[in-house]
């Protein structure tokens, strides 16, 4: 089976390397462009770029599909195309290309979490299973029929960055899976059903914290944008980080936005929510990298400290 491997970030090179040694003809891999990186601006090939590279791999590079990128997957005529996090719509012209379609790997149980971020939308939203799902890619937001599915649990400590690890892992033996049964002749897609939730792309006020919020509302917000695009707050005028907490349902006499910190080496660092205190562990402070709290709070006048609820 001549395999065409669509993807982009980190995530998607588990999936790259399952199909590579698991004997299938990936006779290109299509990557988005070159991206400027780091504070220099240094354009620098996607993670997958780098990896298909390694391996020899022909290289198709696009931040947009058109007729001429579509007549360069035509010449190496692959039977099926596998996606994984590419990040690039595709017109009804090239979804025609492969005889058996576009096969996308989507880190939720369609239909829920339909869109560009089903992990962190499922985190934020206190969902206590996701999973992935193998479908056909249609002209509709992830509406395909689906051919198969994994479910995986969502841990109280979970960020999105550590669940979409687990799932890139597990889903990458799931789409190896798939292209296996459709090889074979032995899968068959069948139509999504259930509620349908979308899962948008997390803006970067969207990681805002609310402290008037309940802690635990919080804190999976947290979770569910870390690492990127980091929640913050802010402290005075100037923006706050937070990549980690735990509840503390023994502090309830903080206002929201308030911060509590006993100036010990080992500070504990609690702020007030809509509910009970929320313990900061790891904050990046202006200007700074990030920390532990208590390192940050040794010279702080906690008593006098309040983000903006």
């Amino acid at each position: 089976m001549k395999v065409l491997f669509a993807g982009t970030p980190d995530v998607a090179v588990h999936s790259l390397n399952a199909l590579v040694d698991a004997g299938f003809d990936v006779v290109g891999v299509l990557t988005r462009e070159d991206a400027p990186v780091g504070r220099k601006k240094v354009l620098t090939p996607s993670v997958v770029a780098q990896r298909a590279a390694e391996l020899g791999l022909n290289i198709i590079k696009a931040n947009r599909m058109s007729e001429d990128v579509a007549q360069q997957i035509r010449q190496l005529a692959p039977d099926v195309a596998a996606v994984v996090a590419f990040g690039v719509i595709l017109p009804k012209y090239a979804l025609e290309i492969p005889r058996l379609g576009w096969i996308n790997l989507h880190f939720s149980l369609l239909p829920a979490w339909r869109g560009a971020a089903p992990v962190q939308h499922a985190i934020m939203n206190g969902d206590d299973i996701t999973g992935a799902s193998t479908f056909r890619i249609d002209e509709g937001l992830d509406t395909g029929e689906v051919f198969g599915t994994l479910t995986e649990s969502i841990r109280p400590e979970d960020t999105a960055g550590e669940l979409l690890g687990r799932l890139a892992e597990s889903g990458a033996v799931l789409l190896t899976q798939t292209l296996s049964g459709l090889d074979a002749g032995a899968l068959t897609g069948v139509p999504q059903r259930g509620d349908v939730s979308l899962a948008p792309k997390i803006s970067l006020e969207d990681a805002r914290v609310d402290w008037k919020a309940p802690a635990l509302v919080i804190r999976r917000r947290i979770n569910g944008v870390t690492p990127a695009p980091g929640a913050w707050t802010t402290l005075g005028e100037q923006r706050f980080k937070i990549s980690d907490s735990v509840p503390a349902p023994d502090v309830r006499d903080l206002a929201p936005g308030e911060v509590r910190a006993d100036g010990s080496k080992k500070a504990r660092v609690v702020v007030g929510t809509g509910s009970y205190g929320l313990e900061l562990i790891t904050v990046q402070p202006p200007g700074k990298k990030m920390m532990a709290a208590s390192d940050w709070a040794r010279g702080l006048g906690a008593e006098n400290v309040r983000f903006e609820a």
